[in-house]
């Protein structure tokens, strides 16, 4: 679908304007905003009338108190397994004093006040311990930008980075004005009285009163303009293991994802793209289908695809299954693997665009009596989530109702109106739960198709549903990459020079030319060196080029994006370097993070809970690595072996430092998932093309690591009174390298390719 034209209604210009700005940051650019900075704590408060419900009481945009003394919290972000939900509640109920087993969520309405600030920040192409006035303006500026342009995100693990400041300061007004009010209530000071556990309490007279009985003269108090937060010695709740809110919802069956909308009339939609990329629909043959039970239409839907209605999702889908269709494959019929990993090949040797570039590792390497080469290589990769792709729309009296499990609410809403040719404000959008994220949500894909569709069944709501085959088979794909290296040691065996090339598709650049094809540019994306250019180690002469390589196949961005390969590019190169060097993995890099004491942290943990250096059984080895990623740092020692000639994972130590810890269990839970998505990846996944065609269609051909297959996970958290980092994704990059290296500590092999397969 083209975007909409300045003239339609819903502010689609100020939209555009943003895509163009946002998707230019998203690429790689950085644009330092006139006047722009990043909001203060007050303004994200918000105004009460953006969470009003009747009968109950919103003191500002994140806080509404029921009279059955019930905390609801404003979730902005979207869950999708990650505990996101829990998390942000957290930040409000202990800043609140609220009593846990009262505390409720729901979704927030798409508004400025609940834009993600922090998401932006994951695009600065500087390194995280660059305290320049230039980096610092960067930062203030890009949050500043996130904020403005609302963007309402769920991803790059910036959902505790960014609530962080405002939702403790929600949860700390609120508690604020109710103390107010019970003070003016009672006619005693402020300071004379405490809160605990949804109460307002004078210890002196033994006086008490209930938020729910306070809430409606608090917000009338003017919320005070000196309100100071907990100091952490003080918390309750944040660094404890609190209960996750969806846990009994999930369990009993009570949770609704988005596959479980059933709005009254619904009709049900199966779908079949063409198969090969940028094929069309050319033909199909209705009156095929048109007699079997409950068949209710046959439409094409946009210029590639054809959708079977029915009242049933399973008759629908058979019904497909035997509809005549006819596609024009197009000029990509004969792309396959071989051609991409060619183009690839050809562009590494060209100059590209320089990431980092210090010193002269050029000249360096030239002089060089010794260097050390390699080529790595990583595929397609496809986000297989468990719930398939769906999306509920309705459009009746010229409203357009919409449910999907979104991880971009705000884009979402933008290009369902603009599907519609109506205003944003007449889109009402439903954010239930999402059966798995890892990215493929960010994308608005189903939304356009759903609401096309529900466009013409007249006033019907009507739900699309991929099957498997379609999800693994039109996905948004993690992109192909490879990398060379060249490097050079010095007589001690450090390294003197380092030289990386990465080629790779842009995401930046797929991204904007799906949204705003008209005004998309290529430019330097960060995310596909991210984990490459800022490489953490000492190496005085260094540099790192990027190769944006062109290809028809769809890509997006996969958990972790850039970090996810290179990750196990330069953390096997590294091990390759000290292995060159007659140095212990461990000890090698050790010697390299004199400076980043962080680094050097998680990685003399991970060391020391794994039990590195002591003695493994006959037919066991190890392999570590390390990485940074999205304000975390992450390190992992696996323990391998082989059966029936190929990789088995026994054992993976995990050392995360994400900061200050809002919930050490979900912290645990993410690494763990983080881990398992990473191995399945390292050990089977992969994409390939052929006939301008996806291969595999379902988990027998995308195989994921079964539950016989699961290693023993241990996490170490290591303790911090630093702003939080992410958690969603830092645990993913460090896992292929860790294996890789401990398979080449096994077999004496160097697995420089993705899925790591022996020969």
């Amino acid at each position: 679908m083209s975007a909409p034209s300045p003239s339609q209604k819903g502010g689609s210009k100020l939209k555009r304007r943003s895509f163009l700005i946002a998707g230019g940051l998203l690429g790689g650019g950085v644009l330092l905003g006139v006047g722009l900075k990043p909001p203060t704590a007050r303004e994200r408060l918000g105004e009460a009338r953006l969470f009003q419900h009747e009968g109950q009481v919103a003191l500002n945009a994140w806080v509404r108190i029921t009279p059955q003394n019930e905390v609801v919290v404003a979730l902005p972000r979207s869950e999708m397994g990650q505990g996101v939900h829990t998390a942000l509640a957290m930040l409000v109920a202990e800043e609140l004093d609220a009593d846990w087993s009262q505390v409720r969520v729901e979704q927030a309405a798409v508004a400025k006040v609940y834009a993600n600030a922090a998401l932006l920040l994951n695009v600065v192409p500087m390194m995280s311990d660059d305290e320049s006035w230039a980096a610092r303006l960067t930062r203030s500026a890009l949050q500043g930008l996130g904020y403005a342009l609302q963007l309402q995100v769920t991803g790059g693990s910036s959902s505790v980075r960014d609530a962080w400041e405002p939702m403790r300061l929600a949860g700390a007004t609120a508690r604020a004005m109710l103390v107010d009010a019970a003070a003016a209530m009672w006619q005693l000071k402020a300071e004379e009285l405490t809160v605990a556990k949804g109460q307002v309490l004078h210890a002196a007279s033994g006086r008490s009163a209930s938020f729910g009985a306070l809430a409606d003269a608090a917000a009338k108090m003017a919320p005070r303009r000196d309100i100071a937060m907990k100091d952490p010695q003080h918390y309750q709740l944040i660094g404890k293991p609190v209960p996750r809110l969806d846990v009994a919802a999930k369990s009993n069956g009570s949770a609704q994802f988005g596959i479980d909308v059933r709005p009254e009339g619904l009709v049900y939609a199966a779908i079949r793209q063409s198969p090969v990329f940028g094929g069309t629909l050319k033909s199909f043959d209705a009156k095929a289908i048109g007699q079997q039970r409950g068949i209710i239409d046959v439409l094409p839907v946009g210029s590639n695809a054809v959708a079977v209605l029915a009242d049933r999702y399973w008759r629908a889908a058979q019904a497909l299954q035997q509809l005549p269709v006819v596609f024009d494959e197009g000029p990509h019929a004969a792309l396959d693997s071989a051609q991409i990993r060619q183009q690839l090949l050809d562009a590494l040797p060209q100059s590209g665009s320089g990431f980092r570039s210090e010193g002269d590792a050029a000249q360096q390497l030239a002089q060089a009596g010794k260097s050390i080469e390699a080529l790595y290589e990583a595929p397609f990769l496809a986000h297989s989530a468990m719930e398939p792709i769906n999306c509920t729309a309705q459009f009746k009296d010229g409203r357009l109702t919409v449910w999907c499990g979104t991880q971009v609410p705000d884009i979402a809403r933008w290009r369902a109106a603009a599907v519609a040719g109506i205003a944003s404000d007449h889109v009402d959008l439903h954010v239930p739960l999402l059966g798995g994220g890892f990215g493929r949500r960010l994308e608005v894909d189903m939304v356009e198709q759903a609401v096309e569709l529900a466009l013409k069944t007249k006033g019907r709501p009507v739900k699309l549903l991929w099957s498997r085959e379609e999800d693994i088979q039109h996905d948004m794909y993690r992109p192909v990459a490879l990398a060379s290296f060249k490097a050079a040691l010095d007589d001690q065996g450090r390294p003197l020079a380092w030289l990386n090339h990465v080629a790779a598709p842009s995401i930046g650049l797929a991204t904007m030319e799906r949204l705003l094809p008209k005004v998309a540019a290529d430019a330097p994306d960060k995310n596909q060196v991210e984990g490459a250019f800022d490489l953490p180690y000492a190496v005085p002469n260094l540099s790192v080029r990027q190769h944006r390589v062109k290809t028809p196949v769809p890509i997006g961005s996969w958990r972790s994006v850039g970090h996810s390969y290179n990750a196990f590019f330069t953390e096997g190169f590294i091990d390759e370097l000290a292995h060159a060097a007659g140095k212990d993995p461990f000890e090698y890099r050790r010697s390299l993070l004199a400076a980043k004491p962080r680094h050097t942290g998680v990685l003399e943990l991970v060391a020391a809970k794994a039990g590195w250096g002591q003695v493994l059984p006959a037919g066991r080895a190890r392999g570590i690595a390390l990485h940074e990623s999205f304000g975390s740092w992450c390190a992992q020692v696996a323990e391998v072996s082989l059966e029936n000639g190929q990789p088995r994972v026994h054992r993976v130590v995990c050392a995360i430092d994400c900061g200050l810890v809002v919930n050490p269990d979900t912290v645990e839970a993410q690494m763990q998932s983080a881990i398992v998505y990473g191995l399945s990846a390292a050990l089977f996944g992969e994409i390939t093309i052929k006939a301008g065609r996806v291969e595999q269609s379902n988990f027998p051909s995308y195989e994921a690591v079964r539950m016989a297959q699961m290693p023993q996970i241990e996490v170490h958290i290591v303790p911090s009174r630093a702003a939080p980092g992410g958690v969603g994704e830092p645990g993913t990059p460090p896992i292929a390298p860790a294996v890789a290296n401990a398979l080449f500590a096994l077999t004496g092999q160097r697995l420089r390719k993705l899925p790591l397969r022996l020969a």
